[in-house]
């Protein structure tokens, strides 16, 4: 049984988010890693850019932050320097910018620290699961994939348990500002620059700066020093302080970015098990399973289907000059279906070792700082699901993201016998 086969023509539009409104346009990408892997991409919304679709391309530039910068932004969409500083997080710095407030929240993200937590996430997950699966049929991105990563969040940066349905609901309008279903005010549909400064140039944005800076006040009236968001606080080596800039926009790519990669990677692995029965059964059986199986669902989902750099330099490449000042793009969700480095790569394989996959934009300075913590949330999930199922189908078509930045299945209907 077939997971998902792309039906695109081969030539789909990849500036076009209703484009990927039906899946990632799989067939085009292999077109292009086979004839044309360096392809000048013309956009109507802005500047024309260069696609990299194959694995080996993206893994030798990802590393090369000299010459492919990400601070002009890491989206397709262009915007003004001023625009750029309003907005920016770290992702959008260079080392050795990017390192230094890097190094101020390494240590808690890390996987010693992430594992700590574990027990968290398992009674987090029984709750969560057993709540969903009182019903037969339900929406499983909405009853289970939506539902881990909100309320861990919560717990890590130290957030009120009320606060957090609102603050996801805003999440949402900031990543999937092109889909209607999670904002109002659709990026590509409206003419304003009311928010551009914000970030995601979205009216969320700044309804998340508000609640960042009374968050902040609040706790420091009460000296509580939980959480990540007080270590980003503190100063650097050499003594510098994150501005209230950088710190609201810090802010809100922990809601945003701190939930889409594992709310999607859970809702990819599950549509897999509706559609390769066999997952189940290996995940039943446990085991070493549990080694490879975060890593492969999350290369399955690719959430993050992209990122954006600017050329600093002219750099030569299968005949091709990327001129200093052009827009190259990294597009993932090709390199993680790659043949030439992944085995059956439309098929899930819970065993797949190695599994050098690129969800978390690795081999690189910029790799996901949150990648503990959504392979391990993954793993008991999947843990805690696979042993209350016997079967689980699919009860209806799944709908993806209107997204060409966030890849993810929006709505996944599901019916379920439980073990």
């Amino acid at each position: 049984m077939t997971i998902w086969t792309p039906t695109d023509s081969g030539y789909a539009d990849l500036t076009s988010h209703d484009t990927f409104a039906d899946g990632v346009p799989h067939n085009t990408f292999a077109r292009l890693r086979r004839d044309d892997p360096l392809h000048w991409t013309e956009y109507e919304g802005g500047e024309n850019f260069w696609s990299v679709t194959r694995y080996d391309d993206i893994t030798v530039m990802n590393k090369n932050t000299e010459v492919f910068s990400s601070a002009r932004g890491i989206r397709m969409e262009d915007q003004s320097y001023e625009e750029y500083l309003a907005r920016r997080t770290f992702q959008e710095t260079d080392p050795p910018e990017h390192t230094q407030v890097r190094m101020k929240l390494l240590k808690a993200f890390s996987n010693t620290v992430m594992q700590q937590y574990e027990q968290d996430i398992r009674d987090l997950c029984e709750e969560i699961l057993e709540d969903a699966l009182g019903q037969e049929t339900f929406d499983a991105t909405k009853l289970i994939a939506r539902q881990l990563p909100m309320r861990m969040l919560g717990r890590i940066v130290g957030l009120p348990d009320e606060d957090l349905p609102w603050l996801v609901e805003k999440g949402d309008a900031l990543i999937a500002n092109t889909d209607p279903d999670f904002t109002s005010h659709v990026m590509d549909k409206l003419e304003t620059d009311e928010f551009r400064m914000m970030p995601f140039n979205s009216p969320a944005g700044a309804e998340l700066y508000a609640y960042a800076k009374e968050l902040m006040e609040k706790k420091e009236r009460d000296g509580d020093t939980s959480g990540v968001l007080h270590l980003i606080l503190q100063p650097a080596k050499d003594g510098s302080m994150i501005t209230e800039t950088e710190f609201r926009n810090f802010f809100c790519l922990l809601v945003a970015a701190g939930n889409d990669t594992t709310r999607y990677s859970i809702a990819a692995g599950i549509q897999a098990m509706c559609h390769q029965p066999e997952l189940l059964g290996q995940m039943k059986e446990g085991g070493s399973v549990w080694d490879t199986a975060s890593d492969e669902i999350i290369r399955w989902a690719t959430p993050a289907t992209y990122f954006r750099r600017t050329a600093t330099q002219d750099y030569e490449m299968h005949g091709k000059t990327i001129r200093a000042g052009d827009k190259v793009l990294y597009w993932f969700a090709s390199a993680n279906r790659d043949d030439s480095k992944f085995e059956d790569p439309f098929r899930v394989n819970l065993h797949r070792s190695p599994n050098r996959h690129l969800s978390f934009g690795q081999f690189g300075p910029h790799v996901c700082l949150g990648m503990w913590l959504a392979r391990l949330e993954v793993k008991v999930l999947f843990q805690e699901l696979s042993k209350r199922l016997s079967h689980i189908e699919p009860a209806g078509p799944h709908k993806f993201l209107r997204s060409n930045f966030v890849g993810g299945i929006k709505e996944l209907p599901v019916s379920i016998r439980r073990a």
